[in-house]
């Protein structure tokens, strides 16, 4: 029997939120440009794997990577890049606006965690196997 894997958010090393689902979609806009970003993540037993990326434009900084496909609008892209075993959003405080997707529903980032500090950075990772504790110290 496969176990079902989920979502942690985790503020300070304490567990902060939690949301059953096998994949998600993390979206900001970018703080100069104003363009919306996007990425498509899966949760494996490896880490968390991003399966696609986009973003609606270009500018400074911004350039499509190689092989990116313009479709509807947006640069597609597959970042090369392995599974990992947590994801910091150090800038959660200072793009306010981070939104998460999952099971259908799309909330802003602090909607999905229980009061925090909303400057604080969150980490986003596979929950860890029952029996393993809801927080955790330094990776």
């Amino acid at each position: 029997m496969t176990a079902t894997l989920a979502l942690c958010l985790f503020v300070g090393g304490g567990l902060a939120g939690r949301v059953e689902a096998q994949a998600f979609t993390l979206s900001w806009i970018h703080s100069v440009e104003k363009v919306r970003w996007e990425e498509d993540w899966r949760l494996t037993p490896a880490g968390l794997v991003v399966a696609e990326a986009r973003v609606r434009g270009t500018g400074a900084g911004m350039e499509p990577p190689e092989g990116a496909v313009l479709r509807d609008g947006s640069w597609h892209y597959r970042p090369a890049l392995p599974p990992l075993p947590e994801v910091v959003l150090a800038d959660a405080g200072v793009v306010p606006d981070r939104e998460l997707c999952a099971r259908g529903e799309c909330r802003p980032l602090h909607a999905w965690l229980r009061p925090v500090d909303p400057r604080a950075p969150v980490t986003l990772a596979v929950c860890p196997a029952a029996g393993d504790g809801a927080s955790r110290g330094a990776p």
